[in-house]
């Protein structure tokens, strides 16, 4: 079996280190107490404006915009699960959350992708993948349970989201992988955006969020998120699961938390504490070992 990883698809996964590890720094600025933006209604804005971009993109580049039934399905589910679930429940956690701690507990998102593909194709894991997985799980024990101690019920729920998000999102990326759509990646970026978006006005109507009164860093936020994150690196993203294994696409785990954490400490103050770099240095054990795992299996 060939190994060969596409071009095209690594230099899509390279925009995806560079932009994700960054977005959790916006997010942070966009939603934080007294930005004025209200979190559900910074991510629907957000998106429905990148999806109605990349649908403008499209169509400029002559992309068929009709799509069959069936793959409108998916595209609507695979959306609610990446957008409502996995960066609606992200942004927000980080009404409270330091942006560097909500890109740890996402870092963890690999292994959960493994523990999903291993429920769905119904394969008990290897003694390495079970040992990778558990160092992973010390890893988000040693960050999480500071917080826990704490016992601020702000902290406690933002952790209990940011755990979601770092389930669904995986979820929504395997569900393209598994059943492939035929439009094109602007398209499917597009119409994953648009009921991704749909879902997040659903849910910012029944937190019946107040009226958004951003302040100037809260926009700076909000279009950063819009071209760099959902127009060029969610396109990326897109680019990057359909043409390279799941597992090498997740690989983003290893870059994004660390980009993250520097970012939040020079930007934002954000502390950095024994307790987060060992848990870091123990996800990323454990995402490591995942990917050995994976590449032995291959």
């Amino acid at each position: 079996m060939s190994t060969s990883l596409s071009i095209k698809g690594l230099l899509n996964l390279v925009v995806v280190y560079l932009v994700w590890g960054s977005t959790y720094l916006f997010i942070r600025v966009a939603v934080r107490e007294g930005s004025g933006f209200p979190p559900f209604a910074m991510v629907a804005s957000r998106i429905l404006c990148g999806s109605a971009i990349l649908f403008a993109v499209g169509w400029l580049l002559k992309n068929r915009l009709s799509v069959p039934r069936s793959e409108l399905r998916l595209l609507a589910l695979s959306g609610l699960l990446l957008w409502l679930g996995g960066n609606g429940m992200v942004t927000w956690a980080e009404r409270h959350a330091d942006s560097s701690y909500a890109a740890l507990i996402l870092g963890t998102t690999p292994i959960w992708a493994v523990i999903l593909e291993a429920i769905l194709e119904r394969r008990i894991p290897s003694p390495l993948l079970i040992f990778s997985l558990l160092v992973g799980f010390m890893g988000l024990a040693v960050l999480v349970w500071p917080v826990l101690q704490q016992g601020a019920m702000a902290d406690l729920t933002s952790t209990i989201a940011l755990l979601i998000a770092a389930v669904l999102w995986p979820a929504g990326s395997l569900m393209l992988q598994r059943s492939p759509p035929k439009s094109t990646s602007v398209v499917v970026a597009a119409y994953q955006q648009f009921f991704g978006g749909l879902g997040v006005l659903a849910a910012m109507a029944l937190a019946a969020e107040p009226w958004p009164h951003p302040i100037p860093s809260a926009w700076i936020g909000w279009a950063y998120l819009v071209i760099a994150g959902s127009v060029i690196s969610f396109t990326s993203y897109v680019i990057a699961v359909r043409t390279l294994p799941i597992t090498v696409v997740t690989t983003y785990a290893y870059v994004n938390p660390v980009i993250a954490v520097l970012l939040g400490r020079v930007v934002l103050d954000e502390q950095i504490t024994p307790n987060t770099v060992l848990g870091m240095v123990l996800i990323l054990a454990g995402v490591a070992g995942v990917f050995r795992q994976r590449s032995r299996r291959r």
